[in-house]
C-alpha cells in the first residue's frame, strides 16, 4: 500500500479551526515552537531559510526555531509538550513509542527516507570493517540516534555488543576526541561526523565511514514529529508546517547560498563553504528516487513497518506498532505542494 499526498478531508478541516491547544494568536499568527534535531549546521539551513523567506508566516505561523541536541532528545521534548513540533531521526521516536513513553507521538511527514546513520573512524586506527570495532572505544552523546540504534547495526554486522566500550560525550567533543585518539570511533549522522572532521583538518581520504544501511539495516531518517491530539485538533496548522518545510527544502536546493546566509544569521561562526557542502550531501538522503517521482510523503507503508520492525528486533521489544499508527499522512497537503524540482 502506498501512502500518497492528500489534503485533509473537508469535514475534518472545517470542523477544527479553533486551534484550542496552542497559544493565543498574535497579530493574526499562531505562535509555534519548533525544535530541530541538531545544532545549526548545513542540514538545518532549509528550516532557517523557510523562516527567513516567510514560508511559515504564509501559513499563519509565528515560528520559533531552536537548535536540537540529538534525535533521542527532540522526541522527548515534543512528547512532553515543550514543543509543538520537532524534527528528528525517526528511529528513537519509534523506540519511544514502543516503550510506551510517548503513545501520542506521530510523524505526519518523513523528510528523509534515506538513513545517514554511520560509524566513523580514522584510517590510522586500523578500523576498516564493522567487526574491527570489537574491543574499541566508541564516543557519542547518549541521545545520538547512531548510538541508540547501534544494536541494530551490531546485529546486522555480527558485532559482539559486549566487546564495545562507550564513552559518553557532549556533541561538541565527539569529533575532537576522535581526532585526539581519545576514542577509536564515533557514531552519528555521516553528514554530521564526516564534515565536522573535515572542519578539524582531517582529510576526507583519512575517514572511514560504515553506514548502517550498508550492513542491511532498514531505517528511515528525519521526520516531522507532533502529538496526535495536537495534530487532530489543529489539522490546518500541521498541513501548513509541512508545506512550509517542503518549500524551505526546495528553496535551499535551488539557492544553497541563500540557505547559508540564513544559517550564518543564527550562527555567525558557521563555515559557509563547509556547511554548504554538508547540506548538499544531506540532500542525497532526501531527494530519493521515491521522493523525486512522487514528492515528499511518497512513502510506502511497508517501508515504515520495516523500520519499526528493525527497532523492535534490535531491542527485543514485543510491543506491536503498526506503520499507519505512526506515519499519519492525513495531514499532507495536495500533491502539487510537495513536488521536488
Amino acid at each position: 500500500m502506498l501512502i500518497t499526498r492528500r489534503g485533509l478531508m473537508a469535514g475534518t478541516a472545517g470542523g477544527l479551526l479553533a486551534l484550542p491547544h496552542i497559544a493565543k494568536a498574535q497579530g493574526g499568527l499562531t505562535p509555534v515552537k519548533f525544535c530541530l534535531d541538531w545544532a545549526f549546521q548545513g542540514p538545518q539551513a532549509p528550516y532557517l531559510l523557510a523562516a527567513e523567506r516567510g514560508f511559515f508566516r504564509d501559513e499563519g505561523i509565528a515560528i520559533t526555531i531552536d537548535r536540537g541536541f540529538g534525535s533521542g532528545d527532540t522526541p522527548v521534548k515534543v512528547a512532553s509538550g515543550a514543543y509543538e513540533f520537532g524534527i528528528a531521526d525517526l528511529s528513537p521516536a519509534i523506540r519511544l513509542r514502543l516503550s510506551g513513553q510517548a503513545p501520542d507521538l506521530i510523524a505526519p511527514m518523513v523528510i528523509q527516507q534515506g538513513s545517514p546513520l554511520a560509524v566513523m573512524a580514522l584510517k590510522k586506527s586500523g578500523i576498516t570493517s564493522p567487526k574491527q570495532l570489537e574491543g574499541r572505544r566508541l564516543a557519542a552523546p547518549e541521545t545520538d540516534a547512531g548510538r541508540q540504534l547501534f544494536p541494530a547495526f551490531a546485529k546486522a554486522a555480527g558485532i559482539d555488543m559486549g566487546k564495545i566500550s562507550w564513552v559518553t560525550v557532549t556533541p561538541q567533543l565527539r569529533e575532537p576526541m576522535l581526532v585526539r585518539g581519545e576514542a577509536d570511533a564515533i557514531t552519528g549522522f555521516e553528514i554530521s561526523g564526516v564534515f565536522s572532521l573535515r572542519n578539524l583538518n582531517v582529510a576526507e581520504g583519512d575517514i572511514v565511514s560504515m553506514r548502517y544501511s550498508d550492513a542491511g539495516v532498514t531505517l528511515l531518517s528525519t521526520a516531522l514529529l507532533a502529538k496526535r491530539a495536537y495534530a487532530e485538533a489543529n489539522p490546518k496548522l500541521v498541513t501548513g508546517m509541512i508545506r512550509a518545510l517542503a518549500r524551505g527544502h526546495e528553496a535551499a536546493w535551488k539557492d544553497p547560498d541563500a540557505a547559508m546566509e540564513a544559517l550564518v544569521k543564527r550562527d555567525a561562526t558557521a563555515p559557509k563553504a563547509l556547511e554548504k557542502a554538508r547540506m548538499l550531501a544531506n540532500f542525497a538522503f532526501i531527494r530519493t528516487p521515491e521522493a523525486l517521482a512522487g514528492g515528499y510523503g511518497n512513502l510506502p507503508l511497508p517501508r515504515v513497518q520495516a523500520a519499526i520492525d528493525t527497532v523492535r528486533d534490535a531491542f527485543a521489544i514485543t510491543t506491536p506498532l503498526s506503520a499507519a499508527d505512526l506515519y499519519v499522512a492525513d495531514f499532507l497537503p495536495p500533491a502539487a505542494d510537495l513536488k521536488l524540482s
